[in-house]
């Protein structure tokens, strides 16, 4: 099992870690789902935890289609990242057609060849998820797709995720299930999909707010959640 959680500081990423996270993902701007953040404290955010760390590489919120000025952006984001170390990243990027943007993300790896990559959420805009999933499983350097099954949120595309799940056993990339996932809802998640990667990010806050502080006590609740699921299989 493993539970990412978003993470906008390092008070968030070391309130997460306490609480039970194994990797970190940080970002910047949650309410348009992530951007990149502040690089310059990249080391703040290493010192924070002893878990890994995924950094957001994405210019803006909207859309998952760049214009060639905004991916030379995300390339030389990608390049500060792998100098900092220690870092890995997330990203993505589709077509008009909406394909995995196969151009853009072989100059997105590489920027960083040395460096692990999480395709987010752009995956659930695909046109066809079982061809993008095709598509990322010939990127060595792609080793999880974090994903909704397509739908509004995790628990609402259940059944389609099962499928991924299904299609992906055996074989990298991971998938990693997230959005609108809670504690009151991940149990009954678990029990339909089987999905051993967990990501997690208003859950993880103070009151459910997505600009809250990360509270490790509600971290704590969803790891023991996973916990007992896996003892009971």
């Amino acid at each position: 099992m493993l539970l990412e959680v978003i993470a906008c500081t390092p008070e968030d990423a070391a309130a997460a870690e306490r609480g039970g996270a194994d990797r970190i993902e940080w970002i910047a701007d949650p309410l348009s789902g992530g951007v990149t953040p502040d690089l310059s404290c990249a080391a703040a955010m290493r010192r924070a935890v002893q878990v890994p760390i995924r950094v957001m590489v994405r210019t803006r919120g909207g859309g998952f289609v760049y214009s060639e000025d905004e991916q030379e952006q995300m390339r030389r984001d990608i390049r500060r990242i792998a100098a900092a170390g220690g870092l890995d990243v997330v990203t993505g990027a589709l077509t008009p057609e909406g394909t995995v943007d196969a151009s853009a993300l072989a100059g997105l790896l590489n920027a960083g060849p040395s460096l692990a990559f999480t395709f987010h959420r752009a995956f659930d805009e695909a046109a066809d998820l079982d061809r993008a999933l095709e598509v990322l499983s010939v990127y060595p350097q792609v080793t999880d797709v974090l994903t909704s099954g397509g739908a509004r949120n995790a628990p609402e595309g259940s059944g389609r995720l099962a499928e991924l799940l299904r299609r992906s056993a055996g074989r990298p990339p991971r998938i990693l299930a997230g959005a609108g996932l809670t504690e009151r809802n991940l149990r009954p998640f678990l029990d339909a999909t089987s999905a051993e990667r967990i990501h997690i990010g208003s859950a993880a806050r103070y009151g459910s707010d997505p600009l809250a502080p990360v509270d490790p006590e509600r971290v704590l609740a969803i790891r023991r959640i996973m916990e007992d699921w896996a003892a009971q299989r």
